[in-house]
This record gives C-alpha cells, structure tokens and sequence, in this order.
C-alpha cells in the first residue's frame, strides 16, 4: 500500500475534490485511512432515501470512510458534529463545502481495482474487485 497525506483548502468541495484527485492520480482502488477538518456545509444522504440533506455548520469532521477509484467512482460516508456535539451521517455527496481545512490520509491499494456495477439484488451499483 502506498500512504498520501493531503490538505484540501477553504472553499473546495470535499467530494469533488477527492474524486478528482483520484482521476488524476489514476488510482485504481484506494481508500480514506483518516480525515479531519471542518465544514461550512455537509450535503448527505441518509441510509434508505433517496433526498439529499443539507447541513449548515460550522461542522467538524469526525470521520470520512470510504473507498475511491478513478473508474467507477467513490462511494464515501461522513459523520460531522455540530457546536452542540450533535453527530450525523450518511453518505457524501458533492455540495459539503469546506470551512478551514480537509487534512486526508489515503492509502492507494497495490494489485487491486475497483469499479461499480448493477446489482439486481440490491438495485444499486455495488463494488467490485479485481486484481491488476
């Protein structure tokens, strides 16, 4: 496994940027090992709906878990608390805007590639794995 340590800036959108980064780098499979930092929004959709929610923060960050890969996209959850400590999650999805700072460690995973395809089972495009 090869470790990358990045800072994401004021302004950028968490998920766009992530996604991007990982188009750019081509990486096949790769997964977030830890993030901290803050939001200004977090855009979220819950286990079972279909609408995406919008958060206004400040938020913090408390975890962002997921697997990335430039075919096939991210599939991430983030967990934010509010000044009141109040957590929620779901999954990440692009409008969360951050407030000062995203500092993300990814590790990028050696022989392995993921994409996404339809399964019939679950109606939604799941993971799969391959080796390279």
């Amino acid at each position: 496994m090869q470790i990358y340590a990045i800072r994401f800036n004021p302004g950028e959108d968490l998920k766009q940027r992530l996604d991007r980064l990982c188009w750019e780098r081509s990486w096949r499979a790769a997964c977030v090992l830890s993030c901290v930092g803050s939001l200004d929004v977090a855009k979220l959709r819950y286990a079972g709906h279909g609408d995406i929610t919008t958060i206004r923060g400040p938020l913090e960050i408390v975890n962002l878990t997921g697997t990335l890969a430039s075919f096939g996209g991210s599939h991430l959850h983030l967990a934010v608390s509010d000044a009141k400590g109040h957590t929620l999650g779901g999954h990440l999805k692009e409008g969360s805007i951050i407030h000062t700072t995203a500092e993300i460690v990814i590790g990028v995973l050696d022989g392995l590639a993921f994409h996404r395809e339809h399964d019939a089972r679950t109606g939604f495009a799941e993971l799969v794995i391959t080796t390279e």
